[in-house]
């Protein structure tokens, strides 16, 4: 017998129809690990989110990429919140608690953003030849990827800081090397370029990210890099002192068309990070398998 599934497209950190990043969103209950990669795939976007029953949470949620499931990913997080949102499954302040792979996550929606919790990252320098992975990621001309040490997050993301939007724009990478050095090396899986210079005037940096180790050339808005760059910013220097509370604005997706804004807010007393943005149902439809 087959199963009727409703699916959901949504574009996250966005507003605007075929903006922001898009993501998959269905209920994961009576499906395998199998069919939620086969679904993932079928859908082909960067992450598609399976929302079930949890005993130790409001809700589970699991992303799945084209080719893996992986531990953490904000845009479908917030995809996920406008989807039950929509299915009047929250309320405005509401707060929302995931059970996923990084840990119970608290969420919630202010009626205008979703947002989403993320696990405080541990920060290290990143020890090997720089000019190696410049020369890799496609990096032309840039002075502070030079001087400034290269941030590795969980290692997991290598953030590297360019000098303008043109230098960021200008990034060619080898799509093909940064795989095999993910592969080999083990040192990081997603590569983050980011200036400091942006579009608009009251955001804090732009950014592009590379993540062909899990299928995703470039994906349009990360918010689970987008978070840790506020706390990779204030440890090179860029931020002059974290407040209690710091909320900034990151850019991304400008260059690929897909132009998304996220909000990221960092209580130091607390040590919790926050990630924060809209969202817009593009394409709403039934899935059988």
């Amino acid at each position: 017998m087959k199963k009727k599934l409703e699916i959901f497209q949504i574009d996250s950190f966005t507003d605007v129809p075929f903006k922001g990043n898009p993501a998959g969103v269905t209920f994961g209950d009576g499906l395998s690990s199998n069919e939620k990669q086969l679904i993932a795939r079928e859908m082909n976007l960067s992450e598609t989110g399976f929302i079930s029953k949890s005993k130790v949470a409001d809700h589970k949620l699991q992303w799945f990429t084209p080719t893996s499931e992986v531990k953490i990913c904000g845009h479908a997080t917030i995809a996920a919140l406008h989807f039950l949102n929509k299915r009047k499954l929250i309320k405005n302040k509401q707060q929302i608690r995931f059970e996923t792979l990084s840990g119970v996550l608290n969420c919630y929606y202010d009626g205008k953003n979703y947002f989403m919790q993320l696990p405080v990252p541990k920060l290290s320098i990143y020890e090997n030849s720089k000019a190696d992975l410049l020369k890799i990621l496609g990096v032309k001309t840039n002075s502070s990827s030079q001087a400034l040490p290269f941030i590795i997050v969980n290692r997991e993301t290598c953030y590297i800081n360019v000098d303008s939007l043109k230098v960021l724009k200008d990034i060619e990478p080898d799509y093909n090397a940064l795989l095999k050095t993910g592969k080999i090396k083990k040192e990081f899986k997603i590569i983050v370029a980011y200036t400091l210079e942006t579009f608009d005037k009251n955001s804090s940096a732009h950014s592009r990210c590379f993540a062909p180790y899990y299928g995703i050339n470039e994906d349009p808005v990360t918010g689970s890099t987008n978070g840790p760059l506020l706390l990779v910013l204030n440890k090179l220097g860029f931020l002059r002192q974290l407040k209690d509370i710091t909320s900034v604005t990151f850019e991304q997706g400008d260059f690929i068309g897909r132009k998304g804004r996220v909000g990221v807010t960092f209580d130091s007393l607390k040590n919790e990070l926050y990630i924060s943005g809209k969202a817009v149902t593009i394409l709403k439809g039934n899935l059988s398998i």
